[in-house]
């Protein structure tokens, strides 16, 4: 293996912790011990804030636009927010003692080069779920002020509200966690006031017995219905790559429970923005136009409320995705630093935006990118728990650093800095997942192995569950990998 240096952590002078309105000094360094100020019930708040937003509700309206009922819709979206609620717990659980993010803390178990999967996976999500909330928010915002003001503003409108909130969330980004923590303090509580307001707004029309179209997206119900769960589950699968951003800040101190329920509680939360987007989808004559049919429904003392909602839930979903997605790509480039980084990001994603909006399927491009974001990272996430376990939760957090800072070897170098026995358990978990999906935009040549219904996240997930093990079983890790302690399950 070849040498590094002494494995000894970089001293730092005790800091003070800045101030919200202080751009964020801290990169994928671990943090300072003397910064990690934070709790469990911050962690809360950033997962619920970033998906208590018009985003969320989106993707509660897409089972309606699928053609289901209302109680079919429902029953799908508990399904998929509960599964995915599991899968995301125990992602919190790294932050706390490796001090840097997830996609670089997944260098214990995909080797420190071979975690720039992880970092490919935060890309990917990150510019979907940024572009989803620029464009539901300024979609939301040029038809309330249609409704309010009964001006058409048709394309330059919506241009000027989806660069408006770019930017916004642009500058959040940059100021970094603590200013984010406060925008998601104030999403969590207006946007939970403001769509309970909507039992006032729209209860008078809601009929809970609605029955769907009837014309399945998939053509049958039980195919369309694991569609509808697939997609609901992408909201929670989403935060994986993005817990440790904010866990960083969280002491080791603090128990493995509170870490796992915070962001378990916090998907369980999301119910709300779902079960809104829900109700109100079959209320609109088109479904897949939610937005501008939402605005012509409601009534004109609720227009505002909408608003607000818009803007401050797309800065809330939109800051949680770049922010940790800027944050990664800085470590990877190193000759750009996390405001770069972030700045790069976002404007790539802003391009995709104009482009997905103006010129492509918006529905059916969310659709896709969701589906990816499942298949692809659900196994990396099972692959991490797994490793978790046989570590004992051990981890080193300067040899975690060292193809960030240029430098070769350490206890997580294993072959050229890639853990081939992960990788070896990832590709072909996600391969599989890909050939047996059955969705509009992917449809895999394996798709009719189960006669139609769409099997490929259990494929993926126990591919990736059963095919790690083994391989280490099989092809044991280096002694070092593990620490003072021997391998659970040797």
């Amino acid at each position: 293996m070849p040498t590094t240096q002494p494995k000894t952590e970089p001293k730092t002078q005790p800091r003070t912790p800045p101030g919200i309105t202080t751009v964020e000094h801290n990169g994928i360094a671990p943090i300072p011990v003397a910064e990690q100020t934070s709790r469990p019930r911050d962690l809360f708040r950033l997962a619920f804030g970033g998906a208590n937003t018009f985003a969320t509700i989106i993707l509660g309206t897409l089972p309606i636009a699928y053609g289901l009922g209302f109680w079919a819709a429902a029953a799908a979206t508990v399904t998929g927010v509960l599964a995915g609620a599991c899968v995301l717990a125990p992602m919190g659980l790294f932050g706390p003692v490796t001090r840097t993010n997830n996609a670089v803390s997944s260098g214990a178990h995909f080797g420190v080069v071979g975690r720039c999967v992880g970092s490919f996976l935060s890309l990917l999500t990150a510019i979907t779920f940024f572009a989803i909330s620029v464009w539901v928010s300024g979609d939301a915002v040029a038809g309330a002020a249609q409704r309010l003001f009964g001006v058409d503003g048709g394309a330059v409108l919506r241009g000027v509200a989806y660069g408006v909130i770019a930017v916004a969330t642009l500058v959040v980004c940059i100021y970094g966690y603590r200013f984010m923590l406060l925008i998601n303090r104030i999403a969590v509580s207006l946007g939970t006031i403001i769509m309970l307001l909507g039992v006032f707004a729209y209860g008078g029309k809601f009929d809970p017995s609605f029955a769907g179209t009837g014309e399945y997206a998939l053509g049958t119900f039980w195919p369309t219905w694991i569609l509808a769960a697939l997609t609901v589950m992408a909201n929670p699968i989403s935060f994986g790559a993005f817990l440790g951003d904010w866990s960083r800040y969280i002491p080791a101190t603090h128990s493995r429970r509170s870490l796992l329920a915070a962001p378990f509680l916090a998907q369980v939360a999301t119910l709300l923005p779902f079960g809104f987007g829900i109700a109100t989808a079959t209320l609109v004559t088109d479904a897949g136009d939610y937005i501008a049919g939402l605005t012509a429904i409601s009534p004109l003392w609720y227009a505002i409320p909408l608003i607000v909602v818009a803007l401050i839930g797309g800065l809330s979903t939109g800051t949680t995705a770049l922010y940790g997605t800027g944050l990664d790509f800085s470590s990877i480039f190193v000759r750009l630093s996390r405001v770069q980084a972030t700045l790069l990001i976002g404007s790539l994603s802003v391009v995709f935006i104009f482009v997905g909006n103006f010129a492509l399927d918006m529905v059916s491009s969310i659709n896709a990118f969701a589906t990816l974001i499942v298949l692809c990272t659900s196994p990396w996430m099972v692959i991490m728990m797994i490793g978790y376990l046989v570590r004992r939760g051990y981890y080193d957090p300067v040899d975690l650093q060292v193809f960030n800072e240029g430098r070769r070897g350490g206890r997580y170098w294993f072959t050229r800095g890639v853990n081939w026995r992960a990788m070896a358990a990832w590709l072909p978990a996600t391969t599989l997942g890909l050939l047996t999906a059955n969705t509009p935009m992917i449809a895999g040549p394996l798709r009719e192995i189960a006669g139609g219904v769409d099997i490929s996240l259990p494929v993926t997930l126990l591919t990736a569950a059963v095919a790690y093990p083994v391989l280490l079983r099989v092809f044991p890790e280096p002694a070092e990998v593990h620490g003072p302690a021997q391998p659970a399950f040797a």
